[in-house]
């Protein structure tokens, strides 16, 4: 069988996610891939990738939090709300200090609602909002519902502010820190982004690109994770030998003693399965399975 994971990638800013899911490719040989969350090419950072049948669970992972360091440059905005745009306005920075933008900071702690970019892949009558942005198009965006569990300041070294957010999924940061410009009284762009976490996994456990590209194929290969630490939030469900040949044929196995209701990983005597769902009265749905090893 094909070689299968999860690489933990740190991606280096200035090249696209697809690039780097794409040299990975070729270092490991192996041509089913794909990532869990693209990072834009100014950003940096943790990268989660999927091989072979670990491609199974990626949607499983584009759910999941994310953390980052960001830098905000105050002061000065632009089109696109980071530092890859066009800048639009330029203000004077009104007296500033920690105590200040923490007072901001607070506002932006919890549930939120946000406006997305116009530089975003999100659609507006079935086209792409970039797409839109690059014919110098504005629509209005209806405000999301994202959450913040996080959000600490790290340095001020003026117009530079550094800080640290952990947030629910679909928070664009750029955003934040247009909004956190904006409440400031002086406007602000994202002059820089590092992803440090994408649960369960943290950018300590990645391997820089650079690191990959000096690897042969096998000891690259020997980096790869198993598909079920992406899922190790989800209790464990373990089947016998029989009901683990039912599964694996897609039916629905009644009578277990687990009275859990929602996703399981699901394990039979020897290996990790894939996903299934439980009923709370004891009857397992088979949602994504792994092919036998």
């Amino acid at each position: 069988m094909t070689a299968s994971g999860i690489l933990l990638l740190d991606k280096p800013s200035g090249i696209t996610s697809n690039a780097a899911l794409g040299r990975a490719k070729r270092i490991l040989g192996i041509k089913k891939a794909g990532h869990t969350g693209t990072l834009d090419p100014m950003a940096s950072g943790l990268l989660v990738l999927c091989f072979g049948e670990a491609t199974k669970v990626s949607a499983f992972l584009l759910d999941a939090d994310k953390a980052y360091e960001a830098e905000l440059c105050l002061g000065v905005e632009t089109d696109s709300e980071d530092a890859e745009g066009e800048v639009v306005a330029e203000r004077e920075l009104p007296p500033l200090d920690e105590a200040a933008i923490e007072r901001v900071l607070e506002g932006f702690r919890g549930d939120i609602e946000q406006v997305p970019p116009m530089h975003s892949a999100l659609k507006h009558k079935g086209q792409r909002l970039y797409e839109l942005a690059r014919r110098g198009e504005t629509v209005e965006r209806p405000p999301r519902a994202v959450t913040i569990h996080e959000l600490r300041l790290l340095d001020v070294d003026l117009p530079k502010v550094r800080i640290g957010v952990r947030c629910s999924k679909g928070t664009y940061i750029r955003s934040l820190a247009r909004d956190i410009g904006q409440l400031l009284g002086c406007g602000a762009h994202l002059s820089g982004l590092r992803r440090t976490l994408s649960a369960p996994f943290s950018i300590d456990a990645a391997i820089s690109l650079q690191g990959l590209d000096e690897l042969e194929r096998e000891p690259a290969r020997s980096l790869l994770l198993p598909p079920d630490r992406a899922l190790e939030h989800l209790p464990e469900l373990h089947l016998d030998g029989e009901q683990t040949r039912r599964a694996r044929h897609g039916q629905t196995i009644a009578g277990l003693p687990d009275s859990h209701e929602g996703l399981v990983r699901i394990y039979g005597e020897e290996a990790f399965v894939g996903i299934g769902e439980m009923d709370g009265q004891g009857r397992l749905r088979p949602k994504r399975l792994l092919a036998a090893g």
